[in-house]
């Protein structure tokens, strides 16, 4: 298995509390880092993974656990089609170490390959889509995602010569500090990742037993705004509680996490992460 850091995972089995006998959901597999802690800690686990290079994670997981695992190569947007319950639902959202450390992925600029970025290795790749985007299209990408201001220019020069390579990409961007975010909003509108994350959450509620609880560590602004405006929502209190027959707030707020310093120390990609959490009240 590949050398992977779960990222704020003191806090999560913290907020989870002993797991012993639960049911949970790992919505982001990755490379295993929290199913295993969970399994490790006496829980069963189903977990939810699209991308397919972490099938032999999964299945060398599932040889050492047995039943007590179940591993689904599907999206996480498609939870809401299980016909099950949960007493914990937990999402490590963002991408993955081992996905940007390797090359043939196309995430990374730090070294020359094809531009992929497809989380799930189907359909078309951003290399295809640079054909088929307008340059309209491209800038609205990443303004929105990457926060990128030349986003007109870039994406007028990716529509000019539409880029091959990872290197290829970033040698038409000028500025070296909007390389990064350059490749996030592209990755992210490729993989349709806050679209993913909306159709997920919905289906929280109807999976999570009474009491069950659903954490969500996020990397991204965005990410973070969807997670914490639908959890707001999720516990904002219907009508005037003086009156009659108000429903009380199906959730309650778990109190958010950051890294500490010893943990973004051992791990830089620590640095932007936030973990929430709501637990359902009835």
């Amino acid at each position: 298995m590949m050398k992977h850091i779960p990222v704020l995972l003191d806090a999560v089995m913290d907020t989870l509390g002993n797991v012993h006998g639960l049911r949970i959901l790992d919505a982001t597999f990755g490379a295993g880092g929290y199913t295993r802690a969970f399994l490790d800690g006496g829980a069963s686990v189903v977990a939810f993974d699209r991308d397919p290079n972490v099938f032999d994670d999964a299945n060398f997981i599932k040889h050492q656990f047995g039943e007590r695992f179940e591993f689904v190569a599907r999206p996480f947007s498609t939870m809401g089609e299980l016909n099950d319950a949960f007493d914990a639902i937990v999402f490590d959202l963002g991408i993955s170490s081992m996905q940007i450390d390797n090359p043939e992925r196309g995430f990374s600029f730090r070294a020359d390959a094809a531009l992929d970025m497809r989380m799930s290795g189907a359909g078309p790749t951003i290399c295809d889509m640079f054909e088929q985007w307008s340059a309209g299209d491209i800038a609205k990408i990443l303004r929105e995602y990457g926060d990128v201001r030349p986003a007109v220019a870039i994406a007028n020069a990716i529509k000019q010569k539409v880029p091959k390579t990872t290197f290829e990409l970033r040698d038409l961007i000028h500025n070296p500090r909007d390389v990064a975010p350059v490749f996030q909003a592209l990755r992210i509108a490729l993989n349709d990742e806050m679209g993913e994350l909306e159709r997920a959450l919905m289906a929280v509620p109807d999976l999570l037993k009474v009491g069950g609880k659903c954490i969500c560590v996020t990397f991204h602004s965005l990410e973070d705004r969807i997670v914490k405006n639908t959890f707001r929502d999720w516990t904002g209190v219907a009508g005037d509680p003086r009156l009659p027959n108000v429903s009380r707030p199906r959730f309650e707020l778990i109190r958010a996490r950051t890294p500490d310093k010893k943990e973004i120390d051992r791990n830089s990609r620590a640095r932007s992460a936030h973990m929430r959490g709501v637990v359902k009240s009835y």
